[in-house]
């Protein structure tokens, strides 16, 4: 009768620290789910910001408030942070400003940029003439697609702790 008894008691304690391990691992998969979301909505916040910054970038830029070699590593690198599902291959979707970008992107700029012998500069300053002219017109289109592409993911989320 008490073998019985303990093997009944222990039963039930197995029996129940199963329950809890059960509970347990239930409450750790809706933390792991909750963490997802969390993490969803603050990639889409983040990319909702990166769009924003890039629809007045391409404004400035088709409006010829900027200069195209400026503006193209401005958004080269801006879209390159660009996370999840819309991230961009921008090299392929926009090719004239990838060029342009990788043509100036190793170009002194500020302060280098007056420290460059006379010579020096000229010639930069030629290349990156030559190169904004003749792809000028390809830019602007080019911006003109992005800015459309990116004004309707540029949705501001609040995201509340719950």
């Amino acid at each position: 009768m008490n073998v019985t008894l303990l093997a009944i008691a222990g039963g039930v304690i197995i029996l129940g620290l199963g329950a809890y391990a059960g509970y347990l691992l239930l409450q750790v998969k809706k933390q792991t789910e909750l963490q997802k979301q969390h993490q969803a909505l603050a990639i889409e916040k983040r990319n909702a910001n990166i769009y924003e910054n890039v629809n007045t970038l391409c404004l400035a830029g088709i409006q010829g408030q900027c200069d195209l070699s400026e503006l193209s590593i401005r958004i080269y690198y801006i879209m390159d942070n660009v996370q999840g599902d819309e991230r961009v291959d921008f090299d392929a979707e926009y090719p004239a400003t990838s060029e342009l970008f990788h043509i100036v992107e190793n170009m002194a700029r500020g302060e280098d940029r007056q420290a460059l012998e006379k010579k020096e500069r000229m010639e930069q300053n030629l290349a990156r003439h030559k190169a904004e002219t003749r792809l000028n017109d390809t830019i602007i289109e080019e911006l003109k697609v992005l800015q459309k592409k990116v004004q309707p993911l540029n949705n501001q989320i609040n995201i509340q702790m719950i």
